[in-house]
Order: structure tokens, then sequence, then C-alpha cells
């Protein structure tokens, strides 16, 4: 196995453009050591980008948006003073992933690129609209989140393509946004189902909504349904209703050890129910 160090990211995509066999990056590790002490997969090429300028720095631009380093761990998220005001959920569903030892290394960037349909960030992080920059042979590219897995342990990334950064919007006035989970254990456990909602308020009235499931589908599915059936209501119970029937409907999800089809499409719906109420509160400076 080749080990390289590159000091910036077109080093990296260049160093992985030319690599030859099965070649990871090593950001956090929580997955990639992992796999490779299980002998799930030995890398070829290991390119660890920790020594890159800005891994590790969470900024909030003049915009009010942020740009998150890639190596940035979920600790060092939970410990800002500022980015979990701003975006409870997001960081909640980061927080959620692993122990407390866990938490010290892993990564929104590692969780989004493992390719996992239950990863607890990643419905967070498209319902929040968050974009990542994506460093390649070409130059940069900028990505819906969304747009990256493409299906279990699979991303849309190509040979030499690496996300260099990460992009929440701003925050603005009137918005809020909470993830929930369903796991079987009361913690460190994977999700069952996952879900979760952003949306913006005026007055009592949500203008805007997006809401994303996870673990119920081969990739996070953003569901416009879901942010139809929210936007211009109270949150009333009718909205309730069709919110949690559109989630429940949106659902493609498998039968496993951990939930049956039935349960998963059930638990969609009443997740987000639960989570557009504690979104809905905090767009309104209450407390869910």
């Amino acid at each position: 196995m080749q080990y390289h160090r590159p000091a910036s990211f077109a080093e990296a995509s260049d160093l992985a453009a030319h690599a030859t066999g099965i070649t990871r990056f090593l950001a956090g590790g929580t997955d990639v050591l992992v796999q490779l002490r299980s002998e799930i997969v030995t890398p070829d090429t290991l390119i660890d980008i920790k020594a890159i300028d800005g891994v590790h720095a969470i900024t909030r631009n003049a915009d009010g948006s942020w740009t998150l380093g890639v190596a940035v761990t979920g600790a060092e998220m939970s410990e800002h003073p500022q980015l979990g005001r701003e975006w409870p959920g997001v960081v909640e569903a980061m927080d959620l992933i692993g122990s407390t030892q866990v938490q010290g290394r892993a990564t929104l960037t590692g969780n989004l690129c493992n390719g996992s349909p239950a990863a607890d960030s990643v419905p967070a992080m498209v319902a929040a609209g968050v974009t990542a920059t994506v460093t390649g042979p070409n130059g940069d590219r900028v990505v819906a989140v969304e747009g990256i897995p493409t299906g279990p342990g699979k991303t849309s990334l190509a040979q030499g393509e690496l996300i260099s950064a990460l992009h929440i919007p701003a925050r603005g006035a009137n918005g809020g946004d909470a993830y929930l989970r369903f796991i079987p254990r009361t913690e460190m456990d994977i999700a069952v189902v996952g879900v979760g909602v952003n949306l913006r308020v005026d007055g009592d009235t949500i203008t805007e909504a997006r809401v994303a499931l996870g673990a119920v589908a081969p990739t996070v599915l953003l569901v416009e349904d879901c942010a139809r059936a929210l936007i211009g209501t109270t949150l009333d119970e009718a909205a309730l209703a069709a919110l949690g029937a559109a989630a429940s409907a949106a659902c493609k999800p498998i039968d496993d050890k951990r939930g049956t089809i039935e349960f998963r499409t059930e638990v969609a719906g009443v997740l987000a129910k639960r989570a557009a109420k504690i979104a809905y509160a905090r767009a309104k400076g209450e407390t869910a």
C-alpha cells in the first residue's frame, strides 16, 4: 500500500488521478481504517488529506453562510459557539454518529462519501441545502450534497476527484432545522429511518421547506411532496397528516434485520411530523 500526505487538494487530486487499484482518502478515518483493519477493503493507495491547510476550519462567511473543512470533526462542530445555534439539526445529526471517541475523528465529508443510505448527517445536510466543492483534474465544481451518493457504498465522484470543502447556506431570519432518527438501541446504532427537516416561516406560515429521508431507499431522498405539504401552512393537523403521508409514500426501503419495509414506511411518516414540529418551533424562536 502506498501512503501519501499531500499539501494541497490539487496534489491530492493528481495522486488519485494517476493511482491504480483501490484508492481511499483519509480525513477522519472512522470508516477507512475500520474497513482496512477488518480487511473489508485494503487500499492500494491511501491519501491522507489532514495536512492540507484549512481542512479543520469552520468559517462563517460575510454573507452568513458557512464553509467547513473536510477534516472538521463532529466534536469540533458540537463545540463551536455559533454553528449549532444557527444549524442545530446539522450539528445534532453529526453528534449522533458513534461514541465520544468516534466524535473526535468522524467528519461530515467522510460520512457523506462512505455512501451509506443510513448515514445520519446526510439527510440533515440535504435538508439544509448543503453543497460541496469537488476538486478534480479539471478544477473545481460545486455539487449539491444529494448529488454525491449514487447507491450503497457508491458516489458520483470520478477518479481523481475529492471533496475539498462543504458549504452550508446562510441561516437567515425565521429559519429552523431538525434531524431525528429511529434506532433499535438507545445509542451507537445504525439508523433504521432518519429524517431531516429545514424550513422558514413568515409569522406562523411556512414559506420554505426541505425534507430529506434516510435509510428508506438506496440513497437519501429529498422529497418535494413533503415540502409541498408544509409550504403555505401553519403546521396544523392537516399539514402534518399530509407530510406524514408524503414521507411514507416516498419510501423505497428493504427488509433487513433492523426493520421491515412496513415498519420503515410507517416510522418515516411519524418522524417527519416530529422533526417538522421541532424545526417549526426553532424557526419561531420557541422551544420544541
